[in-house]
């Protein structure tokens, strides 16, 4: 039986997870949870799971949920030790009574958590981008000095996971990651610098949060993909290729030296992945949609416009730049999205922001978690700087 600690239990990947741990208890056991500020969410799962420890992001946040408990009736013989803080975060990931994290915190909140869950040996489901996007290097290197196993759960590194269980390593090609196109794939892109936050958010074929969701419109998502891919499969950004695929069916694949080409097909459901990323290397029954053969159907692949969605080949150049690049261009397009979403700035300023961000950041080669939040925490105050100043404006005298 695994014993998981889910960071970021109230996103939707850790609602997925506990989804797939409600299907299956006679394999899995929830010993933590840690969660942010959404206690509404967070209490039914206390209630439902039992966990032995969870973790809150802040004081208020603990002391919410305790009233929440006693309103709930639950005897305080039965409360799970209540935490708070990062600290607790990587307590609750590297704690000897677990043997799986699935990390799922949105942002570098959650980079220094599974980090200490690597250096402890612990299996590592990871579904939170900026651990690789912000800190490849470092945490690539503590997976083979600690023996961890760092098992992918978004769906298309997933999927090539899955694509190279099939072959020798040293014959792949190159890998091919899929991108649904967002929803302005076909929008002109003269149209784009007067879309809204609103059109941005309806996504064609994925329900998430709120960054990610306008990261996939404007293909940044897949530009930390790839990223992400260079680091966990130790390809070089030439080798890895993005084809546009609107049906989200096809999730990656991969091409071997003598042009055989392996394609990792499910349904757009996210419990497939997490499922794998806890069963690994085996598999069982998994509570997703199959595909039914019997029925038509037309699967589309077209290239990616990097003239119409330049954040993308931007991630390319930082990838190839190397050092603390990728970790400014994260923290720069989360401050750039976020000021889209309040309305501050245009959709195609968020290229803009995150292009002059890089500009004038120093590079640098972090060599420490700590390192890397400090490049993080300077590239974002840049990023809302240059924000401030494109609102205010020209200065006249």
């Amino acid at each position: 039986m695994r014993t998981l600690t889910v960071l970021g239990s109230t996103g939707s990947i850790g609602t997925n997870t506990l989804d797939v741990v409600r299907r299956n208890r006679h394999l899995y056991e929830v010993y933590a949870l840690a969660a942010g500020q959404n206690v509404d969410a967070l209490l039914p799962q206390v209630l439902e799971f039992r966990p032995k420890v969870v973790a809150l992001a802040t004081s208020d946040g603990l002391n919410r949920l305790s009233n929440r408990l006693t309103a709930a009736g639950l005897p305080r013989t039965e409360w799970p030790e209540l935490l708070w803080g990062d600290a607790a975060r990587v307590q609750v990931a590297t704690a000897s009574e677990i043997d799986t994290v699935i990390s799922a915190i949105v942002g570098v909140a959650g980079l220094e958590a599974t980090y200490e869950a690597i250096r402890h040996g612990k299996r590592v489901g990871l579904a939170n981008k900026e651990v690789l996007v912000s800190g490849g290097r470092l945490v690539m290197e503590a997976v083979r000095e600690f023996g961890a196993e760092l098992v992918p759960v978004d769906s298309e590194h997933n999927g090539a996971h899955q694509c190279l269980r099939a072959g020798n390593r040293a014959e792949v090609a190159r890998l091919i990651l899929t991108a649904s196109g967002g929803p302005f794939r076909n929008t002109p892109k003269e149209a784009l610098a007067s879309v809204t936050p609103r059109q941005a958010l309806n996504h064609p074929t994925w329900r998430m949060g709120n960054r990610i969701t306008i990261d996939s419109a404007t293909l940044m998502n897949k530009g930390f993909e790839v990223i992400e891919a260079c680091w966990l499969f130790d390809f070089a950004p030439s080798q890895v290729d993005v084809v546009i695929h609107p049906q989200s069916t096809v999730h990656a694949m991969i091409e071997y030296s003598d042009g055989s080409v392996l394609a990792q097909i499910s349904a757009t459901d996210m419990r497939m992945p997490i499922q794998y990323a806890l069963t690994y290397p085996g598999r069982s029954e998994a509570p997703v949609p199959r595909i039914d053969w019997t029925e038509a159907r037309k699967w589309e692949f077209l290239p990616p416009d990097f003239d119409k969605f330049p954040l993308l080949k931007l991630a390319y150049q930082c990838q190839e730049a190397g050092g603390s690049a990728t970790c400014t261009l994260n923290a720069a397009d989360e401050v750039a999205v976020e000021a889209f979403l309040q309305g501050t700035i245009g959709f195609t300023s968020i290229y803009e922001i995150v292009s002059e961000t890089l500009a004038k950041m120093p590079m640098r080669n972090p060599g420490t978690i700590g390192g890397i939040l400090e490049v993080d925490r300077e590239s974002r105050m840049l990023a809302r700087d240059l924000v401030t100043a494109r609102v205010a404006g020209p200065v006249t005298v």
